[in-house]
C-alpha cells in the first residue's frame, strides 16, 4: 500500500472540541509519526501540528473528520514522498 508523508496544521478555536479531536488523533495514532501542541493563551486557541505517514485517502478522510468539528480548522502539505505499493 503506497503512504504519503504530510503535515497537518490545525487550529483549536472551540476548547469543546478537545475531546473529539483527541479521539480522532488517537484512532489514526498508527499513523502519526509526530505531534505538537501549543497553547496560545493571549487568543484563547491551541495550535497542533501532526506529521502523518499514511494513504492519501487516510490522510484525507482524517483531514475531512478533523474539519467538521466545530470550531476546528485544518490545512494539510502533502509531501513527494511516497513509499510502499
Amino acid at each position: 500500500m503506497e503512504t504519503r508523508v504530510a503535515v497537518m496544521g490545525i487550529i483549536v478555536e472551540n476548547p469543546d472540541a478537545a475531546t473529539a479531536l483527541n479521539s480522532l488523533l488517537h484512532d489514526y495514532g498508527a499513523y502519526i509519526i509526530g505531534r505538537m501542541g501549543i497553547p496560545y493563551r493571549e487568543r484563547n486557541i491551541n495550535i497542533i501540528s501532526i506529521a502523518i505517514d499514511a494513504p492519501q485517502d487516510m490522510i484525507s478522510a482524517l483531514s475531512g473528520k478533523i474539519g467538521a468539528l466545530s470550531g476546528v480548522s485544518v490545512k494539510t502539505a502533502y509531501s513527494n514522498v511516497v513509499s510502499g505499493g
